[in-house]
This record gives C-alpha cells, sequence and structure tokens, in this order.
C-alpha cells in the first residue's frame, strides 16, 4: 500500500538519515586522527581522483530521466540488487529508469518485487539474459560471476539503440550519495571519451601480487568497472563491438582466460584506446576488496559516493574502516523499503501500474469506521519477494503434490521438524520485516536440515500494517507453487512422515485431474503436549487417541470446524469416503493447484479457511446446474483419505487470536466481512449461495485459536 501516514514515514527516513550522518561525523573524525598520525593518507594512486580536486559539475536538471543498468542473475544476486536499489532510492531526487538483464529466475523475482514495491517515478525493464549469452560464451573466464561477468561488453547492442547514456552498477555496490551526482560527470566527458572508469586499488594490473603473476594489459594501474558511465551513442558509432572482440580474441591468443571477467577486456580496450576513458573520482568506487589502497581514496567521510563491497569475501575485507562501511551497509539491508515509496513533488511523473486505483479506494474509506483497520489492510499491497533463497523446482511429475503454508518469525522454529516430517516440494510465505528477513537467512545457512533442503521455496512478504493478512500470504505461496497438486496445509502442523507419499499415491489411484476434480481431506488432531511421540502409522495414532494423548482438532472448543469428516467412520475406514459440506467446516485438503484463491478481505483472525472451503464447495454447486453456462467447470469432491493424516502442536496464541478472544469490536467487524463475503457470494452463484446463509450468521467461537 502506499503510505497514507506520509508525515510518519518521512520522519523515520528524516531519522535514518541522521543516524547515518552522525556515524559518517564521527568516521571523519577517526580519519582526521589517523591522518595526523600517519602523514598524508592520499599519497599515492587515487590521490588525483579526489572529488574535491577541481569544479564541480553542476547537477543534472531536477527531474532528468536517469538510466542506469544492472546485470542480475540467480537468488543470491536478487538479493543484492535489492540493497543497491534501496540506497540509491534514499538519496535519489530525481525519476530512475533501471534497466535489468537477468536470467529468468532474476526475472521473476524481481519483476514480482518492483510490481508490489510500487515505488513512484522509477521505471523497469528487462532483458533476456539467455538471448545475450552467445555473444560472449566463447570467452574462458576464471571469474565467480561466469557468463553474467561479461555481459556488460554487450550492453550498447542490448540496450535500446535511442538511449544514449547509461550508468552500470554491479550489483554489490552500496550508493552514499545522490546518483545524480554521478550522472552528472557526464558533463566531463571530451567530444572523444565514451567510457567513464574510476582507477583500480588494487595492483594487480601491475603484475607484482605474486611470482608469474600475468594479468591482462592495462593502462598503468587499470580501472575498475563496478560502476562504469557509458556514452552508448558514441561506442555504437565507434564500432564497439567489434573493437572489444578483436582485442579480446587477440589477447587470449597468448592468455587461458579472463580472471575479472569484463574488467579484463574493457582494460585491454583502454589501453590500445586510451582516448575512450575519462578518469572519474575514485570515491565513486571505493573498492573493499582485500589488497586495495581503497584507503588512499578519502580522507574525509563526506568524501565517499559508493562503496564496492569488489570480493568474494563481501563483509569480511580487510580494510582498517570496514566496521564503519559494514553497518553502513547494513542499514540499507535492513531498512524498510516501505519508506521508499515517497514521491519526488517536483517531478510529474505516471504513477505506478495500479497506484491510481488503489489510492481512490483508500480515500474512499471511512476512518471513523471501527473497522477501517480491517478495511485498509485488505487493501494494503505488500513487497514480495519470491523464492527468497536458492531454489531447485521439482522434476514435472503428473501427481506431484507441494505443501503450502504461511508463518511469521514467531513460527520460525517449527521448519525443520516440518521439512523431516514431509521430504517433498514446499512452498512457505513469511510475513517479515526487512530486518527480520536477514534473520531468517542467517537462520537457514545456520541449519544443516534447512541448508541442504533445494525443494522448499521461501517467499517473503514484508510487513506492513496492523492484522496478520493471512489469506493473502497464502495466496502468494499457492500462486509459486509449480506441481499439479497442492496441500493447503498451516504451519504449526506436522504431517505423517508417509503423507507425501500416500497423497502422491492417492491422486493416481482415484484418478484425479481433467476428468475429476476432488479436494481430498487430511484428517486434522492435537496435542496438549509439547513433547510427545508421533505415531508413524494410523495404528499408532488411534493408540494416542485412545489413550488421551492426541485429540481430533478442537473437539473441545470448536468441534464444528472439522466434524463433518466423521472420525468415527475415519477410524475403520479402508477406502476414501465422500462427505458433504457443513457450515464451518474448515479442513485441510489437497487439491489442485488452479482451484480458487483464498478470500483477501479476511485479515487477522477467523473465517479465513472456513471461506475458501465455502468456495470450492460453491464451485462444485454451480458444476451441478443444468443450464451451466461454463462447461469446464468441474465440482470438487470432498473426499476423506483413511490413512492421512495431519497433528497441531501447541504453541502460545497469537496476538489476532488474543485480540478476537478480548474484543467485541473484532468480532463484530468479523462478522461485516462475513456479511459482505456472503454478498458477493450471492452475486457470483445467484440463490445457490442462501445454503451459506445460516452459516454466515452464525458466531465465530472466542475459545478458538
Amino acid at each position: 500500500m502506499l503510505p497514507r501516514g506520509r508525515p510518519r514515514a518521512l520522519g523515520a527516513a528524516a531519522l535514518l538519515l541522521l543516524l547515518l550522518l552522525l556515524g559518517f561525523l564521527l568516521f571523519d573524525g577517526r580519519l582526521r586522527r589517523a591522518a595526523a598520525l600517519d602523514g598524508d593518507p592520499g599519497a599515492g594512486p587515487g590521490d588525483h581522483n579526489r572529488s574535491d580536486c577541481g569544479p564541480q559539475p553542476p547537477p543534472p536538471p531536477k527531474c532528468e530521466l536517469l538510466h542506469v543498468a544492472i546485470v542480475c542473475a540467480g537468488h543470491n544476486s536478487s538479493r543484492d540488487v535489492i540493497t543497491l536499489v534501496k540506497s540509491m532510492l534514499f538519496y535519489r531526487k530525481n525519476p530512475l529508469h533501471l534497466h535489468l538483464v537477468t536470467d529468468a529466475v532474476a526475472r521473476n523475482i524481481l519483476e514480482t518485487l518492483f510490481h508490489t514495491w510500487m515505488v513512484p517515478a522509477v521505471r523497469v525493464s528487462f532483458y533476456h539474459a539467455d538471448q545475450l549469452k552467445p555473444q560472449v560464451s566463447w570467452i574462458p573466464n576464471k571469474h565467480y560471476s561466469g557468463l553474467y561477468g561479461l555481459m556488460k561488453l554487450v550492453l550498447p547492442s542490448a540496450l535500446p539503440a535511442e538511449l544514449a547514456r547509461v550508468i552500470v552498477l554491479d550489483t554489490d555496490v552500496t550508493f552514499a550519495s545522490d546518483i545524480s551526482e554521478l550522472w552528472a560527470l557526464f558533463a566531463h566527458f571530451s567530444d572523444t571519451q565514451a567510457i567513464g572508469l574510476v582507477e583500480n586499488q588494487s595492483d594487480w594490473y601491475l603484475g607484482n601480487l605474486w611470482k608469474n603473476h600475468r594479468p591482462w594489459p592495462a593502462l598503468g594501474r587499470g580501472f575498475n568497472t563496478g560502476v562504469i558511465l557509458l556514452r552508448l551513442d558514441r561506442l555504437r558509432q565507434a564500432g564497439w563491438e567489434q573493437m572489444w572482440r578483436l582485442t579480446a580474441r587477440r589477447e587470449l591468443l597468448s592468455l587461458p582466460a579472463t580472471s575479472l571477467a569484463d574488467q579484463d577486456i574493457f582494460n585491454a580496450v583502454i589501453k590500445e584506446h586510451p582516448g575512450l576513458v575519462q578518469r572519474l573520482p575514485c570515491v565513486w568506487n571505493v573498492q573493499l576488496s582485500d589488497h586495495t589502497l581503497a584507503e588512499r581514496c578519502y580522507s574525509e567521510a563526506s568524501d565517499l559516493k559508493v562503496i564496492h563491497w569488489n570480493s568474494p569475501k563481501k563483509l569480511r575485507v580487510k580494510n582498517k574502516h570496514v566496521e564503519f562501511f559494514r553497518n553502513f551497509y547494513l542499514t540499507f539491508l535492513e531498512y524498510d523499503g516501505n519508506l521508499l515509496r515517497r514521491e519526488l513533488f517536483v517531478c510529474p511523473s505516471q504513477p505506478p501500474p495500479g497506484a491510481e486505483q488503489l489510492q481512490q479506494a483508500l480515500a474512499q474509506l471511512d476512518e471513523e469506521d471501527p473497522c477501517f483497520e480491517f478495511r485498509q489492510q485488505q487493501l494494503t499491497v505488500h513487497r514480495v519477494h519470491v523464492t527468497f533463497l536458492p531454489h531447485e523446482p521439482p522434476p514435472p511429475r503428473p501427481h506431484d503434490v507441494t505443501l503450502v503454508a504461511q508463518l511469521s518469525m514467531d513460527r520460525l522454529q517449527m521448519l525443520e521438524a516440518l521439512c523431516r516430517h514431509w521430504p517433498g516440494p514446499m512452498s512457505l510465505a513469511l510475513y517479515l520485516t526487512d530486518a527480520e528477513a536477514q534473520q531468517f537467512l542467517h537462520f537457514v545457512e545456520a541449519s544443516p536440515v534447512l541448508a541442504a533442503r533445494q525443494d522448499v521455496a521461501y517467499h517473503v512478504v514484508y510487513r506492513e500494517g496492523p492484522l496478520y493478512p493471512v489469506n493473502q500470504l497464502r495466496n502468494v505461496a499457492l500462486a509459486q507453487a509449480l506441481t499439479p497438486y497442492v496441500f493447503l496445509s498451516d504451519i504449526d502442523f506436522l504431517p505423517a512422515y508417509s503423507l507425501y507419499d500416500y497423497l502422491r499415491a492417492s491422486i493416481e489411484q482415484l484418478g484425479l485431474g481433467s476428468r475429476r476434480k476432488a479436494a481430498l481431506v487430511v484428517p486434522a488432531f492435537e496435542t496438549l503436549r509439547y513433547r510427545f511421540s508421533f505415531p508413524h502409522s494410523k495404528v499408532e495414532l488411534l493408540a494416542l487417541l485412545d489413550a488421551g494423548t492426541l485429540y481430533t482438532f478442537r473437539y473441545h472448543e470448536w468441534p464444528r470446524g472439522h466434524a463433518p469428516t466423521d472420525y468415527a467412520r475415519w477410524r475403520e475406514a479402508q477406502a476414501p469416503y465422500r462427505v458433504q459440506w457443513a457450515a464451518n467446516y474448515e479442513p485441510y485438503v489437497v487439491v489442485p493447484r488452479d482451484c480458487p484463491r483464498y478470500d483477501p478481505r479476511f485479515v487477522g483472525f477467523g473465517w479465513n479457511k472456513v471461506a475458501h472451503i465455502v468456495e470450492l464447495d460453491a464451485q462444485a454447486r454451480q458444476a451441478r446446474q443444468p443450464l451451466l453456462l461454463c462447461p469446464t467447470l468441474q465440482e470438487y469432491e470432498l473426499l476423506v483419505l483413511p490413512e492421512a493424516f495431519t497433528i497441531h502442536l501447541p504453541h502460545a496464541p497469537s496476538l489476532d487470536i488474543s485480540r478476537f478472544r478480548s474484543s467485541p469490536t473484532y468480532r463484530d467487524c468479523l462478522q461485516a466481512l462475513k456479511d459482505e463475503f456472503h454478498q458477493d457470494l450471492s452475486r457470483h452463484h445467484g440463490a445457490a449461495a442462501l445454503k451459506y446463509l445460516p452459516a454466515l450468521q452464525q458466531p465465530q467461537s472466542p475459545a478458538r485459536g
């Protein structure tokens, strides 16, 4: 949701900026003391490139569109791009157009992210990296970036022909200044210069790092390509594509491969054509790899413009000020991206897709309405980062099942046990802040169980608003499932150890598919004990049930929620049996992936799963109508599986459950949502929706949860 409380959002941003400035001042003091002790810390490479030497170019016009190109591939690189973009957005005063060269994985992630981020005055264009690979795949490359590290070479031909200038960035840079100041350096180019680069701050191209070290040719110390200004028009006119190809082929006759990817080839071309390059002030690319002379580039904190973590070790590099740089980077890593949705008031721009309709809907809300926060929450557009961690999709199988669930930070402890119980693919939506997302990342990396599972897709939905958007989270996880069937579960349930294989076998045996649609019911049980021996079979479960260690789910507090499953019949059942919908029925089911989505109006606690089962049953009733206009719509049968079970584990009640139990207003608002749901159901299904009216009028149990 675009922030309604803009003064509060801007206040938080201003506070962060103040803290950063205080940090700069402290850092500046340390640097000045170091200068007094060390003499002239600026002597040596990079000194002539400081930002304070020579006249500064005028800033670009306030509303000039700045173009930025980034090559990004894979899950990890996509996370890096987000931190880079946050730092750009924090300082920027101009509209931006991002040109992203991506593989399929990164495109899926970043398209979803920017669509849901809805940042004003930011356009995003995508370019298929796979289409560019043949242009660079012939170049042997030892750099860890692989083929993607060579793709900056082809940007002049890959980007639109009408685009004349672009800033090119590596994904591991962080801005400490307004990017428009970097764009302004195009004004320093002579009539022949086409490439702006910062001098390399290591001895790599001097060839003296170790015995027999033989780098590619470079002009002096060479240049680092983590930050590049490209005059695309001039490069095209100069025949850039032929130029770099000829140079690369010639050097590869005597050198086995590139060691630093595109940087080696850029430097070899510049060595041969030095008139192409404009030296940029070194503070626009402060390089923090080991064995660099980055400390000689800056003497005051205000000098810093762009910090470049150009090492595979990233935040573990050796630099006397690395702690300051690390904290600066972590500030943006964990910064609340919702605060960056602020508008550029002096620059009229096209609003993000859907923003106008959203603002109109928000403007129609009555802030005096007791249910205002419910209505506001259901309109909120959350930022979504799909496949937050590396993920290997399962191989296509006709009867495969993905477990779908959602969780917040206080349920992370369930993940390891869930992975032990369910060996198949999972799609999980996590409701987290930006800072919690980093804690989650470290949690997974530190767990041998979770780190070993590449078939679990984690989707971060960034937290915003006072109520838990449970059905929006479910829909995110459901939309990202890749198998034909999904098991719609909750994170506080552990499935039977054999359930994954049993479900796949049942789907095949029942002939589910295009000819028959069914919701396979997995009977739910619960234990009140934090430690108990999990049953390995139905026989063991029944023994625990008879001993009072297990109960049918919510038998004491909300029996109507699962009573239609008919547990007495299930005890003796040898084959699947059909049951009928009843009021407040909310079983855990296995359904085709294209099943109806959850109703997003239900936020917080109450009726979120019930409404989904109503939708399934309503489709079934409509399918039975003789004058059906949609003959492809098929009935969802409710079939209970005789050997399936899942068990709920005890936990502290959530905040929303506590509010539901204690607040009559909360329960009144839930009833209002149920009434609106029935009105919509009537519009879609006509008189058939009358069947559900008594259920909608029944109160929800305050004890449930």
